[in-house]
């Protein structure tokens, strides 16, 4: 097979993962709680490079999907297009979520639709454990990535952290965490009003949301995170 390139298509690439199969990897992949049920085990310091030299485009990204594979989902979720895919494909896609890697991954392109703020609220209600985690990784990757979104998109997103706070679900609450650590950490005005959620998380009688709280000031009172933050706010010599 010739050297990747944005010629490719699906088969190509399905092909190439097949011919990179390591399934010496996929015990360790297990126990870190991937879904391994269709994975090659190959992992993400293979399929990074492999995805910047195909690009991205939007219809090769949906057959990737429908591959079912694992590698070809992440795959799809690092070639695909924010600005092509539509609601209903990414609510399709969401039906099919099945380990919380995939999840992750495919968040961060969602999270770079024009609809990203509408998939959060919808996701947020769902009751399907990667589902709604679903939404709180996009929260966490927008507050991230969506540099020019002003601080008080985030700072209206902590009532729907509070809300879901006692979701005891492993997934959910870490995706919830991650969440409202991001927030806190993106600016010195988020910082303040994060730490207060987190602090009240804290006195919660409910076992999981006083851990998302403990673990969330942990982080946002630590020497670094503060360091980094006084840092963002010094003025450019």
């Amino acid at each position: 097979m010739s050297q990747p390139d944005p010629d490719w298509t699906a088969d190509d690439i399905v092909a190439h993962l097949k011919a990179l199969r390591a399934p010496e990897n996929l015990s360790g992949m297990a126990r870190f709680g991937i879904n391994i049920a269709t994975a090659l085990g190959i992992g993400n310091s293979d399929l990074r490079p492999l995805a910047r030299k195909v690009k991205r485009k939007h219809e090769r990204a949906l057959m990737l999907w429908d591959s079912g594979i694992r590698e070809a989902r992440l795959m799809a979720a690092f070639t695909g297009e924010p600005k092509k895919i539509t609601i209903e494909e990414c609510r399709r896609w969401a039906g099919d979520f099945d380990s919380w890697e995939v999840v992750d991954s495919v968040s961060d392109l969602f999270a770079a639709t024009p609809f990203w703020r509408d998939l959060i609220d919808e996701f947020a209600t769902d009751e399907r454990e990667f589902v709604r985690r679903t939404a709180f990784a996009m929260l966490a990757w927008a507050t991230v990535h969506l540099k020019k979104e002003p601080d008080t998109t985030f700072l209206n997103y902590l009532p729907l952290i509070e809300a879901h706070a006692g979701d005891p679900r492993n997934f959910v609450r870490k995706a919830v965490n991650w969440a409202l650590r991001q927030i806190g950490k993106r600016s010195l005005n988020l910082h303040g009003p994060a730490l207060a959620l987190a602090q009240k998380l804290t006195a919660s009688a409910n076992k999981t949301t006083r851990w998302i709280g403990k673990d969330a000031v942990k982080e946002l009172t630590a020497r670094k995170t503060l360091e980094r933050l006084s840092a963002r706010t010094m003025p450019k010599t």
